[in-house]
Order: structure tokens, then sequence, then C-alpha cells
């Protein structure tokens, strides 16, 4: 099992200003400490900042959440809950739950019921998790009702991929929204259809356990570099011994474990706490089409270019005419919409972008710009296609 990310802390210290010193060899001294000092703090900065542990780089194969799923129905709401006559299912749903209870329904009879809601629930099973152990899950409203506050899940079976039941949830949700409405008017604060229940299943069946077949383990890695899977390889034969670990592709490190598990608990928490510096990442620009974010590592340089851009925008203002016809003509009052279009373009002179070798100077050029978010991701892309944006565009 991973153990949780600890912060990673740089090292480094504050260097104060000297005091005032009256002769020159004193001044001379007290500048090559300070100087030391400087280059000291610097290596120590450097010399580790890009070292992370290997548990942030890498995961063992096999070592995983599997993912659960149930459906089942909530009560104790509120006048909140479900429209019986538009989601039939919720009806059918209770009718099968009574009808398990020992209570049987006139037949003909439809429910209207607003304090029951028919709901997904979803887990995550931890590996190595076994029976009698809690997992937090996480309900979720599939009809129309309006909140699932205050509601209670009854007792729901979560199964896996494999249709087996690996655990059973149940108990009151806590729903971090709140609102209310009247009259047709309405007021709501975060979301009211889905809510959390904490520790709210047990386990009742559990995932065989992770075997390494072979006496051999693989490490695969987060993100696909070959130079990081070199490094990594380095990292584990020089403190584990050599012939440890080797490369099988850009992802993944075969690793020989010790066969008995007590042993090999212990090797591969070693593995996990080494510290390996990745490669550095190649340079990429994300571009978020619909929220208009625009990401980038410090990887990414431009290319002295000349950029013009212009702003185009058209406005249509429509406003209704209303004809009235002439008295006593028997006519009919007619309205009819009338459009006016209005375009604009605001010029764009154009600016040159200087060639940056940071990510600071590169930002720099295009706020120079001063265009938006929305337009940058126009000339980011139109950059890379005449070359001078050297990194690649993802666009997510």
């Amino acid at each position: 099992m991973f153990l949780p990310s600890m912060p990673f802390h740089k090292p480094g210290s504050h260097l104060g200003t000297p005091p005032g010193l009256t002769s020159r060899s004193g001044r001379a001294a007290s500048f090559a400490c300070l100087l030391f000092g400087l280059f000291v703090s610097l290596s120590l900065a450097f010399g580790s900042a890009h070292a992370e542990r290997l548990k942030n780089l890498a995961t063992f194969q096999g070592v995983r959440d599997n993912p659960l799923v149930g459906y089942g129905l909530v009560v104790g709401l509120d006048n909140t809950g479900d429209q019986t006559m538009q989601t039939p299912f919720t009806t059918q749903s209770l009718q099968n739950m009574l009808s398990q209870l020992g209570i049987t329904l006139p037949a003909g009879k439809n429910m209207q019921l607003k304090n029951v809601a028919a709901v997904m629930v979803t887990a995550a099973l931890p590996a190595f998790a076994q029976p009698g152990s809690q997992l937090d899950v996480v309900v979720s409203s599939m009809g129309n009702a309006k909140s699932l506050r205050g509601g209670t899940l009854l007792m729901t079976p979560l199964k896996g991929i494999d249709g087996q039941v690996y655990a059973v949830a149940q108990g009151n949700m806590l729903v971090g929204g709140a609102g209310a409405s009247a009259n047709g008017s309405k007021v709501q604060i975060n979301q009211l259809a889905v809510g959390r229940i904490a520790n709210g299943a047990i386990v009742e069946r559990a995932v065989p356990s992770f075997q390494p077949e072979g006496g051999f383990t693989n490490l695969e890695l987060k993100d696909t570099d070959f130079g990081t899977v070199e490094r990594v390889v380095e990292a584990i034969n020089r403190h584990m011994g050599p012939g440890t670990a080797a490369a099988m592709d850009g992802r993944v490190v075969q690793v020989r474990t010790p066969q008995a598990p007590s042993a090999r608990v212990g090797f591969m928490a070693r593995i996990e706490n080494l510290d390996v510096t990745p490669a550095k990442a190649a340079a990429k620009v994300i571009l978020n089409a619909r929220t208009g974010s625009i990401v980038m590592n410090q990887a990414v340089t431009v290319e002295d270019c000349a950029i013009a851009h212009g702003n185009l925008s058209v406005v249509i203002n429509t406003q209704p005419v209303i004809s009235q016809p002439a008295p006593f003509s028997q006519g009919q009052t007619v309205v009819a919409p009338v459009s006016q279009i209005d375009l604009k373009q605001s010029g764009g002179s154009l600016q040159i972008v200087k060639a940056g070798a940071s990510l600071a100077a590169v930002v720099k050029g295009l706020n120079a710009l001063g265009a938006t978010p929305a337009d940058l991701q126009t000339i980011l892309e139109a950059m890379r296609a005449a070359g001078a944006l050297r990194a690649e565009l993802e666009i997510i």
C-alpha cells in the first residue's frame, strides 16, 4: 500500500546583510563568506529541488483501487424526493423492497410519495481491503429529486465489474448544499443532488491480494519518459544492488522482489522512498477550449516573431415594431421585428514578440499583446504553425 505523500521541503537559508566593517580585509572576508554561503545554499537548493520520492512518480502494477457501484433508495426526505409519476423506477424499486419485507400492496395502487428518491451509490475498494473494512460512499440522485438533504440511504449492495457484491452501503448522508423555494422563486447554494456518507459501506468480500509473478514485479511510471525510467533503474540498482531493476520500455521497470511476503513489504517500502530526479519534461502548452485556460510548463520557449491581432465583433439589436390598422378597416395589429446589425473591428497593430529562453520571458512577451485568453489560444496556434513557438499544443 502506498503511504500518503509528504510535502517536499526545499532546503535553503536566508542570508542577512553583513554588519558594517571598518577594515578592507574584514569587508573582503565578510564578502567571501557571503558568497560561499550563497553558493552552498544554491547548491543545496538546486541539487535537490527537483528530486522526488519514487512513490510520487510511479506505482506498482496490481496495487490499485477497484470501482464499485450500486442502486438504492434514499428515504426520509422533506418533500424533496422523486415525483413517482415521472420516475416509475422509483415506485417499482420501493414495491420490490416492501415485498421482501413482507408487505404486499394492492394491485393498481399508485403511490404518491415525495420523501423517496432513487440514487446511484459509488465507492472505491482499495487494494488489500479485507472484510469488515469501511469505505466512504458517494450518493447521487438519478431521478428528479429536488434535494437529498436529510435523507437516509437504505441497505445497498455494491458490485464490482465482475458482478459480485464486494460491499454493502447504508447510513445518513451529508449534503454540502442548501436551498429553498417558494412561489416560483428559488435559492440554492452548491449541489443538493449529491451526498456523501463517511464510512458508509462495509467490505464483505476481499479482492485477491497482489502476488508478484516469478519473483518479479513491475513498477509503472505515471508519465512515459525514457530518461526518467533510466534514472529510476539507476537509483534502484544503486541502493538495492546491481541487477535488481531493469527497464522494459519507456514506462515500466521490472524489479526483482524477495519471495517472503514480510521481506517483500519492507523491500517495496524502501523502493518507494528512493529519491529520483525526473528528466526535464517536453515543452507543452495546454489549452482548455471550454474555460479559456492556458497552462504552459517551464520548457516552453519562443522565437522572434511579429504578431498583429484585431478583435472582430458583431452586435445584432432586434426591437419589435407594432403596426396598428386604420380605424374601421377591420385590420389586425401586426408585430414586426426590426433588426439592426453593427459590425465592429478593432485595429491591431503589428507587435514584436522577442525570443525568450525562460517562462517569464514568454509570459512577458505574450502579455505585451494585450489579448484575452481566448485570443491567446488562436495566437499560440498560429505561432506554433509559424515555427515561433517551441512547444507542443494540447487541447483538452
